[in-house]
């Protein structure tokens, strides 16, 4: 017996972990649907960063689990058009952990009865003329083969998907203590687009060619190996008082800039900043993508 959720338009098979938007499939890779499904069982109760790091990473694995978790959170709002700042399914409590908010239902349903017992026929039937079956199975196949044919010759010709992907922000100030605010705006920029672009592009932010310190950063290769149409970097600068952030939109494979944000005296180095001043450079990315033709 299957355990499906409904919420909203959405269905989620828990066994399966796939998830369906009125009988259409929504892409969602499998730790992010895992994650999804821990939400689902304690929906209406706040699910702490723990216990999703216990329940989805296991004690025994050594993973950058804070990261994780927030690229997996992003690609289910991202699946779901949900927004961390308006949540209809998602809220966030800050450093706790996340609650599924909208109301669910709780669907089971008994495996489809098997073809052998569907298609016995009764005793005493006479069935069709064993040519006839042969005939009909074979203009079956025929019509199958010809629209599989049909549909990979359609899909080859839909465009390329716009990506952006998101290098790492450079912490340029000399000052560790600055790392973790930096990291906050690398992830607060992956959430953002994640959200913004749902249906018009996709988002890469967790790959390992966009961890690289700068010296070693190649943007052709991470264009090439990423399939990325943009790339954003950003750096966190600082003199004796001030820190400022500066995010870059660029284009590839030309690597000619489409936008720049800039934050000069930067009050405070907290999540809450960062989530800011992300939501900030995210919208005028996202203004300067539809204005260079971004779908």
């Amino acid at each position: 017996m299957a355990c499906v959720y409904r919420f909203g338009a959405f269905l989620f098979d828990r066994d399966q972990l796939t998830l369906t938007r009125q009988g259409r499939a929504v892409r969602l890779q499998r730790q992010p649907a895992q994650v999804l499904a821990v939400l689902l069982e304690r929906a209406g109760n706040l699910v702490t960063r723990d216990e999703l790091r216990r329940a989805v990473w296991r004690d025994d694995t050594f993973v950058d689990f804070e990261r994780g978790l927030n690229f997996c959170i992003a690609q289910i709002r991202s699946a779901l058009g949900d927004e961390a700042a308006h949540p209809r399914y998602i809220r966030t409590s800050p450093k706790r952990g996340y609650e599924f908010i909208c109301p669910i239902a709780v669907v089971t349903s008994e495996p489809p009865a098997s073809a052998e017992s569907a298609n016995e026929p009764n005793a005493g039937s006479t069935g069709q003329p064993p040519r006839r079956r042969l005939i009909a199975a074979a203009v079956l196949l025929t019509a199958i083969f010809v629209t599989g044919a049909a549909i990979r010759y359609a899909a080859s010709w839909r465009p390329r998907r716009v990506i952006v992907a998101v290098a790492r922000f450079d912490n340029e100030t000399g000052d560790p203590a600055l790392t973790a605010f930096s990291d906050s705006l690398t992830d607060s920029v992956v959430e953002q687009l994640t959200v913004s672009g749902a249906g018009r592009y996709g988002v890469v932010g967790n790959a390992a060619i966009l961890r690289l310190p700068r010296e070693q950063r190649d943007i052709r290769a991470i264009g090439t190996s990423l399939h990325a149409t943009y790339v954003v970097l950003g750096q966190v600068q600082s003199d004796a008082q001030h820190v400022r952030v500066l995010g870059h939109l660029i284009r590839l494979p030309d690597q000619s800039h489409v936008a720049v944000s800039r934050f000069d005296d930067v009050q405070e180095e907290t999540l809450a900043k960062a989530t800011a001043l992300a939501t900030r450079m995210v919208r005028k990315f996202d203004i300067a993508s539809r204005m260079a033709g971004t779908p």
